[in-house]
């Protein structure tokens, strides 16, 4: 495909099959890039509240790294993920396509993950000259055939599963600290770790153009903040969230060092550089997820609704806020788009690119409907400010611009648009194929014997 065919391609939505009232011809082509490709950097961040940043209404915990993210970039006000938990969302994000497109709708296990027949987003970058690696948490499969070095990435320093001790290594023996493929004896607060070797890719590679996945664990369990911060939060009483603010602090602190490699390096107005989380805020965290209904888990608003962020020097504007949906899905299209890469005939995307909606090339918003699927008879679809909700016996309708905590259901005030989201759903939910199944074990072969000798 050629580079032009490409950019239109990135913005058209899939669901203008589905809805009468979508533009079917919807591009995302910005109306310029950068002659010379942009690094690329997702930072992807754990279980963290909607409201436990300053820039998003957080006042007890300083955040001013993260912070100024926003004052440098852009802040999204209604940015979602693709599920409440977070192998599914990273499984979505990694390949701008709604997961539930190849069946992935739960956390991933040591038998299912990433299916080998997706393109992630190092596949399309790594094509396009661009060095890649992951520092932190993958947790889309502990298998050999989904290990991140098989799925486009040049280098991995982290783990395969969902959780990791910050501290003892040694309660992670069966899911260890990697470099590459082989075990690493990590002796540093696991935040502070993977903060040192993002600082070191960036560094090795500053002549290069390069795409860094830097996904911190941190904040989600177990609860374990380093030993410098034991006693900041002393005013702080509830112990947990006293640990989480050591936590988040330490995580701060280490975006900070990473920013400032940008700076000293003088790549900041050469780097793309996008910061979101992959759920809500968790029951089991003491995160603060401020006015949202609910948790992780839920596909209520506090369960995908996120800090969602993007800072390109000289191309978006310092310290905009921008408030129409969008979705972790957009990161693929939005970084391909900006690096010129070539995405193959086979690949649709879900996500559309989001420059020039950014800087006001596009007025329409960038997406007209978006779905969510959890399985098990909970989903969501929002259409402008309408937001519809199952959550398995409940099925509720909100306006989000208003009613920001899901308060107020409007089912019985607004059948039609009730009637209108759940037909949609109907339409998106019949293209998608059954969720993914663990393969079946072999049994061991004296126990087959035994069972045929019963038979």
């Amino acid at each position: 495909m050629r580079r032009r065919d490409f950019l239109k391609s990135v913005g058209l939505s899939t669901v203008a099959s589905i809805l009468p009232d979508l533009p079917a011809g919807r591009t995302a082509r910005a109306k310029s890039v950068s002659s010379k490709k942009p690094n690329i950097i997702i930072i992807f961040v754990d279980d963290m509240g909607y409201a436990d940043l300053g820039c998003y209404g957080g006042k007890q915990i300083p955040t001013p790294h993260i912070d100024s993210i926003a004052a440098k970039g852009v802040r999204c006000t209604n940015g979602y993920v693709s599920c409440p938990v977070c192998s599914p969302t990273r499984a979505g994000l990694i390949t701008g396509r709604y997961q539930q497109r190849f069946g992935y709708y739960t956390n991933a296990d040591s038998r299912v993950g990433l299916p080998t027949t997706e393109r992630t987003i190092a596949d399309v970058l790594k094509a396009s000259g661009y060095v890649t690696g992951i520092v932190g948490k993958w947790h889309l499969g502990a298998a050999a055939e989904f290990h991140p070095c098989k799925r486009g990435f040049d280098e991995f320093f982290g783990f395969l599963a969902g959780s990791h001790s910050y501290i003892d290594p040694l309660l992670n023996s069966d899911n260890p600290i990697l470099r590459g493929t082989e075990p690493f004896d990590e002796k540093e607060y696991l935040t502070d770790a993977f903060t040192r070797e993002a600082i070191s890719f960036i560094r090795r590679h500053k002549d290069e153009r390069f795409f860094l996945y830097l996904t911190y664990n941190a904040v989600h369990a177990p609860m374990q903040a380093p030993q410098r911060h034991s006693d900041s939060f002393a005013d702080i009483t509830d112990k947990n969230r006293r640990i989480y603010a050591g936590m988040l602090t330490a995580l701060d602190e280490g975006i900070g060092k990473v920013l400032e490699q940008l700076r000293q390096l003088r790549l900041e107005e050469d780097t793309l550089l996008f910061f979101i989380n992959d759920n809500g805020g968790a029951t089991n965290n003491a995160s603060d997820n401020g006015p949202l209904r609910d948790r992780k888990g839920t596909l209520f608003e506090g369960g995908i609704r996120v800090p969602f962020m993007l800072r390109w020097p000289g191309r978006l504007s310092a310290g905009l806020v921008y408030d129409q949906p969008v979705i972790c899905l957009d990161i693929f299209a939005t970084a391909v788009a900006a690096a010129g890469a070539e995405l193959p005939d086979d690949v649709k995307l879900d996500g559309v690119n989001l420059i020039p909606y950014l800087t006001g090339e596009r007025k329409t918003p960038p997406h007209q409907v978006l779905f969510w699927d959890y399985g098990e008879n909970r989903y969501a679809v929002r259409k402008a400010n309408y937001k519809l909700v199952k959550m398995r016996e409940d099925t509720n309708l909100f306006d989000v611009s208003t009613d920001i905590a899901e308060a107020k259901d409007l089912k019985q005030a607004k059948p039609n648009i009730f009637n209108e989201l759940q037909e949609a759903y109907k339409q998106w939910k019949s293209q998608m194929p059954e969720p993914l199944r663990a393969p079946k074990r072999d049994k061991p072969k004296e126990k087959q014997k035994k069972q045929k000798q019963k038979i």
